[in-house]
């Protein structure tokens, strides 16, 4: 009886172990594209107010990338914290910009109800393919992404941004 129960707990541990093992690899950003960074550079988004958007006009400036959908609990919960800390930060430089992987219209009706003081790309189901090329080899969202003045990334966290994400990537840039 006490050798099977040993076992038991063996088996759980190991599955436990590997399951810790498996949502770490899922969750840690792989190396980016070499290319990434050009790919970024050149793109334009619509906005949803209308008009389109360019990633050039942030160049040289500290960018926080953050992919998203109206879809995703923790997109949405990060929101605020983001559109506080473009708020704080954007008189030292720093620019948020919120790319949504999501159709248009939902994300012109979740903005009537939230509305956020940075700029929003509508980047489509597209832009998923841009996040894979930073390092998203999961697709999973939120995935946000910090380059530096020279346009280089210098952070990467797939999942839920937090404050102190924040605060050390704003001490880092």
């Amino acid at each position: 009886m006490m050798q099977r129960r040993a076992w038991t707990v063996g088996v759980a541990a190991a599955a436990a172990a590997a399951g810790a093992g498996v949502a770490w690899w899922r969750l840690t950003p792989r190396e980016a594209a070499a290319d990434a960074e050009t790919t970024l550079w050149a793109m334009t988004w619509e906005r949803p107010e209308g008009g389109t958007l360019a990633a050039a006009d942030f160049r040289g400036r500290p960018l926080l990338v953050n992919f998203w959908a109206t879809w995703c609990p923790p997109c949405v919960e990060e929101l605020p914290l983001l559109d506080r800390f473009y708020r704080e930060r954007q008189g030292s430089g720093w620019v948020v910009l919120a790319l949504a992987i999501d159709q248009p219209s939902a994300v012109r009706q979740f903005l009537q109800r939230q509305p956020l003081s940075f700029p929003v790309g509508l980047a489509g189901f597209g832009g998923t393919e841009l996040a894979r090329a930073m390092g998203n080899a999961t697709g999973a969202l939120p995935f946000s992404v910090v380059l530096d003045r020279a346009g280089r990334i210098a952070q990467r966290k797939l999942g839920q941004v937090h404050a102190q994400d924040l605060r050390a990537w704003a001490d880092a840039i």
